[in-house]
């Protein structure tokens, strides 16, 4: 046995110094603000030199960490409370965008400013966005004279395309929309973005982000129609946005329509009901036939599951547009319908490569059951085709169109000899 006493365990540890770089630093804007602030009064209104000075700036303060305080000053003067009101106790400059004239271009030299910092310090970008986000929400803190300048700053900057159209996301708050704020910004912002650009790109930008089919959220409910849409801002001298609107109102409605029909031919409704509903919701859709015809053949098309094998698919389709001949009959009153279906068959044909050779077919059923015209066919063929297959569909006509001009002479022979 071992009489040697046993040695107690101890608790032992190395105490490790904290690195510099490891300590968590403490967000403390106010010598940063300080900093910015003394810049800003020094270069006055001298935007040139701001730029210069901000760029400067960025080699020595933390830009990263401070980004919102940076943007606030440059906007407003100093850092911004909840709700839009500058803080009590901290410095702030006379030299930003809203103490600035109220003139566009003043503000188009500001969206330079904000254009060189950011193209100069990349890292900055979402943080300016996430900014303008903010800003719109405090909407209602800000002055009128200081929402006119930022909705035209904001307008540049989406011309230019330093910023997203998602941050309209802003302008949907309930409390800005209820109290006409957001349709009064929206109309400054609109009207300095489409004088930088027009409004093909604007739609182009808004499309991008969704946000195309939202724009009558801008009123309260009792107001998003397209009739107010379009009245508020013809008057506020933005023609072009409201035929944009109301056109995009037009899309959405004429998708849901088709989606409609699509729904009661797979249920195999009567057509004698589908042709009412349709009648009616044109007339409520304010839509031509020769839209309504379009919609109503992308319908018929849309509802059955195609053979994919080509020598197949001409049957199917000859039987399923025979069943469906009364329902095109019905919105094919006009030469320009007729026309109109006419270009939608040769599109899908063409588009549809197993229905390129069931062309001539399509159309000689169509004519036979009174929906197409010879004077429609005649014209489509001489003058008013795609060029789309162009040269397949004139070959595979040939002979029908030239059967229909004897057809005309041998009647126009038989009236003279009556005569």
């Amino acid at each position: 046995m071992n009489n040697q006493k046993q040695q107690k365990p101890t608790l032992t540890g190395q105490r490790f110094k904290t690195r510099k770089r490891d300590e968590k630093e403490r967000f403390d804007p106010t010598q940063f603000q300080e900093s910015i602030v003394q810049g800003l009064n020094q270069t006055g209104t001298d935007l040139e030199a701001v730029a210069k000075f901000l760029d400067a700036s960025g080699a020595k303060l933390d830009y990263r960490r401070y980004a919102e305080t940076l943007f606030d000053i440059l906007v407003a003067g100093g850092m911004l409370a909840p709700g839009g009101t500058l803080s009590d106790d901290m410095t702030r400059t006379e030299f930003c965008l809203f103490t600035a004239q109220e003139d566009l271009e003043t503000m188009q030299a500001y969206a330079q400013v904000f254009n060189k910092l950011i193209r100069r310090y990349k890292y900055l970008e979402k943080g300016f966005e996430e900014e303008i986000k903010k800003l719109l929400l405090f909407l209602k803190g800000f002055t009128e004279s200081e929402r006119n300048k930022l909705a035209m700053l904001t307008g540049i900057l989406l011309a230019n395309g330093s910023i997203s159209a998602s941050i309209l996301t802003s302008l949907y708050n309930e409390n800005l929309v209820k109290e006409g704020v957001s349709a009064a910004f929206a109309v400054k912002l609109f009207k300095s973005w489409i004088n930088e650009k027009d409004i093909n790109s604007v739609a182009g930008s808004l499309r991008k982000v969704g946000m195309d089919n939202r724009l009558m959220e801008l009123f309260p409910a009792n107001k998003r129609s397209c009739e107010h849409f379009s009245k508020y801002f013809t008057d506020a001298g933005l023609k072009e946005l409201s035929d944009f609107a109301r056109n995009q109102q037009s899309i959405g409605a004429r998708k849901e329509l088709q989606k409609e029909l699509q729904e009661m031919m797979s249920r195999g409704d009567p057509q004698k009901e589908i042709i009412a509903f349709t009648r009616e919701e044109m007339k409520k859709a304010g839509l031509s036939e020769q839209a309504m015809i379009g919609i109503i053949w992308t319908s018929v098309m849309s509802c059955v599951e195609w053979n994919k094998k080509e020598e197949l698919v001409t049957e199917q389709a000859i039987k399923h547009l025979k069943q469906y001949s009364p329902l095109l009959k019905a919105f094919t009153s006009q030469g320009l319908s007729e026309l109109s279906l006419l270009l939608k068959i040769q599109e899908y044909c063409y588009d549809n490569i197993h229905f390129m050779k069931a062309f001539q077919k399509i159309v000689v059923l169509l004519y036979k059951a009174d929906v197409l015209s010879e004077e429609a066919i005649m014209k489509w063929y001489s003058e008013a085709h795609l060029a789309k297959g162009k040269s397949v569909f004139l070959e595979q006509m040939k002979k029908f169109v030239e059967w229909l001009k004897n057809a005309e002479e041998e009647s126009e022979s038989d009236e003279e000899e009556a005569d």
